[in-house]
């Protein structure tokens, strides 16, 4: 209970103001506790920020599997899990600090070497239908949802757009079809 309240502030700051900002000092402030009881549950910000990651990940992971449960077509369900997560990402404030433009942006830092991130991503990709390289495919669609939230498109409809036509093909172990060499109608 004591971490889950200490992470709980930490969030509360996170949504505040930058998360590459936020020192133990701050948490320890936030979470009415001293710098020694914060230091017993974790024992470094690298060891806090892993666990509040895990922590953000499995319940966004949560939230996505219960929206996409009815969607079966592969394309269909990366393209919307990868506009889903983009979408809760920007709305929490807590979770967009991480991608913030006005400081070190540390989210994509912690995207790549989280190993709950990797390994959602490549459940996702494997829940997909594609299990050949579904690990080296789940480390790209993670460098693209980095990428995405560090610069987003236009809208959400320039994002779908290029969602579909270039990382679905990927992702999806589809030949590649960009928009200049499509069919007319």
């Amino acid at each position: 209970m004591a971490a889950d309240r200490i992470l709980d502030a930490a969030e509360r700051l996170f949504a505040e103001r930058d998360a590459a900002t936020v020192g133990m000092n701050d948490i320890a402030k936030a979470a009415g506790c001293s710098r020694a009881t914060l230091y017993r549950y974790f024992d470094s910000r690298d060891t806090l920020h892993t666990a509040y990651v895990h922590r953000e990940a499995q319940r966004l992971y949560g939230q996505l599997t219960e929206r996409l449960g009815g969607v079966a077509d592969p394309r269909e369900r990366l393209v919307e899990g990868t506009l889903i997560t983009l979408r809760r990402v920007r709305e929490n404030p807590a979770l967009s600090s991480w991608f913030a433009p006005t400081a070190r942006p540390i989210g994509g830092q912690w995207a790549q070497r989280s190993e709950v991130v990797k390994a959602m991503v490549e459940a996702f990709v494997r829940s997909l239908g594609e299990t050949d390289d579904a690990e080296r495919r789940a480390r790209w669609l993670v460098r693209v949802l980095t990428s995405l939230l560090l610069f987003p498109g236009d809208d959400e409809h320039d994002e779908r757009t290029m969602l579909d036509d270039f990382v679905a093909p990927v992702v999806l172990g589809e030949q590649s079809v960009t928009p200049a060499s499509r069919p007319g109608p």
